[in-house]
């Protein structure tokens, strides 16, 4: 294993959290399940916060960053396997739910190794425009106006997440949830403790 991979994210930590989804009894109403999906979304922020934050301080060139969150990309985006029973059906979903909130880290973390920023506008301006997109059913603009708006969290505009009260519940509110990882882990990149 090389020490890239011992610092960013391992297999074995995502399965050791997919693992606490497994034994748990999980209800997204409740505040512990909640909290342990908002962890492990977390968790995975982290290590993406990581791999841009090295590569901003030289510690890490452009290819080898793209390398590690490609690595990282396979290891939390792969589909979970559970066992067949106790509800895995819902907890697959749930843990989807996750996955697809960081469909968008992923792709601003790349677009900001690559490009750098987005050009500076209000954070909820990019959200507001992901909406209409979404509503129009154009999801790879929605997705690009947020991406662009991750960048910028990167390098350290803002967001208010209230902004999705206003939204219709899809991809785009679960995509701003995972900026609101994104823009906790660039705040506080402390690891998140798995017990």
């Amino acid at each position: 294993m090389t020490e890239a991979e011992e610092t960013y994210y391992t297999e074995e930590r995502w399965q050791n959290w997919l693992s606490r989804v497994e034994e748990e009894e999980l209800d997204p109403e409740n505040e512990d399940s909640a909290r342990l999906l908002l962890n492990l979304q977390d968790d995975a922020a982290i290590a993406i916060a990581k791999i841009v934050s090295a590569f901003e301080e030289d510690d890490l060139d452009q290819s080898v960053a793209l390398d590690e969150l490609e690595r990282v990309r396979e290891i939390v985006l792969a589909e979970p396997e559970f066992d067949a029973q106790g509800g895995s059906e819902d907890k697959i979903m749930l843990v989807d739910g996750v996955q697809t909130s960081l469909i968008c880290v992923f792709y601003a973390a790349e677009e900001y190794i690559l490009g750098g920023t987005a050009e500076s506008a209000p954070l909820t301006e990019y959200v507001e425009a992901a909406a209409d997109a979404e509503a129009d059913e154009d999801v790879d603009a929605a997705l690009g106006y947020l991406v662009q708006a991750g960048t910028r969290i990167i390098a350290g505009d803002e967001l208010d997440v209230t902004v999705v009260d206003e939204i219709e519940y899809g991809l785009v509110s679960e995509w701003v949830n995972g900026l609101d990882s994104l823009q906790s882990a660039m705040s506080d990149p402390e690891v998140v403790e798995e017990d």
